[in-house]
């Protein structure tokens, strides 16, 4: 069962954000959604990602690096303060979940060989353009392989599977990641177009895993007045928890939803998490909330 983090469970992911790329508030926002948290610091949240560390062994591990990166390496640091970062695992090439590599660089950290785990297309992305190139040249960084629902063993403890998903994808691929670790196993899938255009069914990737954080990028098409949501596609909350609903309570329980866009009411309508979510089991994903693995 998964429960809160303790001695008795050394390997765990924490939550370092929960927003889509441009965070919250949302840059150049002045509606009524993002108001709060330009007056309120305490209300502001950051990009989406995943620490993964293995106290044991003396490792950690990032799951996407995030424009918000200074602050998700120092929340990782108070947690697990060991001088080196093992890897970072990238999802796809859209601005919130690569950008941050910059702070490895000369002008940053100035890292060395920090592993970076990418799919072909990604990895190609960041060899042909700059600056990622300028990484690779100056040894900040070198590129690891990862290959579609291939498991790589990082150690005793972990194992990581990349999982590709449809997305919208100009530059590479995208992927969500499987984490299993000696006791429990979680699912991260932050980005997809919809359930229905995966090749794998989510219900059954559900009954794999202890916790699954999936897409929350928008509540309801509500949002979005006046956009083309075929520019933007996401599976809208209140359509996943549809779809879920007729699942044993506990799968639903099973699922936290992440990667919220500004206008996304689950960021700050408590009201709306009880009455729409409570009752399904499933969740919004919170900062610093540790999954024992």
């Amino acid at each position: 069962m998964v429960g809160s983090v303790s001695e008795a469970h050394p390997t765990f992911a924490v939550v370092l954000g929960v927003t889509q790329d441009a965070g919250y508030p949302h840059v150049g926002c002045r509606r009524a959604c993002c108001a709060l948290a330009w007056r309120s610091p305490a209300t502001r949240r950051r990009v989406a990602c995943l620490g993964v560390v293995d106290l044991e062994g003396r490792q950690r591990w990032l799951i996407d690096a995030t424009p918000d990166f200074p602050h998700q390496l120092r929340q990782l640091d108070e947690m697990a303060p060991f001088a080196h970062l093992d890897g970072i695992f990238l999802t796809h090439a859209h601005m919130g979940h690569y950008t941050g590599l910059m702070y490895l660089g000369r002008e940053g950290l100035d890292t060395r060989r920090v592993p970076v785990y990418a799919m072909p297309r990604m990895a190609a992305f960041l060899r042909a353009n700059g600056p990622w190139d300028q990484l690779l040249r100056l040894g900040n960084i070198e590129l690891r392989p990862l290959a579609d629902q291939r498991p790589l063993r990082l150690n005793k403890n972990l194992t990581v599977t990349p999982l590709q998903v449809p997305h919208r994808s100009e530059y590479t691929e995208t992927v969500g990641f499987l984490l299993q670790g000696p006791r429990a196993s979680l699912l991260y899938l932050p980005d997809i177009d919809g359930w229905e255009r995966w090749s794998l069914r989510l219900e059954e990737v559900l009954a794999t895993v202890d916790v699954a954080y999936i897409d929350g990028t928008f509540f309801s098409p509500a949002e979005l007045p006046g956009r083309n949501l075929e520019e933007i596609p996401h599976p809208f909350v209140v359509e996943t928890v549809r779809r879920l609903r007729p699942l044993p309570a506990d799968l639903r329980r099973r699922v936290k939803f992440i990667h919220f866009n500004h206008t996304n009411p689950l960021l700050h309508a408590s009201s709306l998490v009880k009455r729409v979510l409570a009752p399904t089991g499933m969740r919004p994903a919170v900062e610093g909330e540790r999954i024992p693995l």
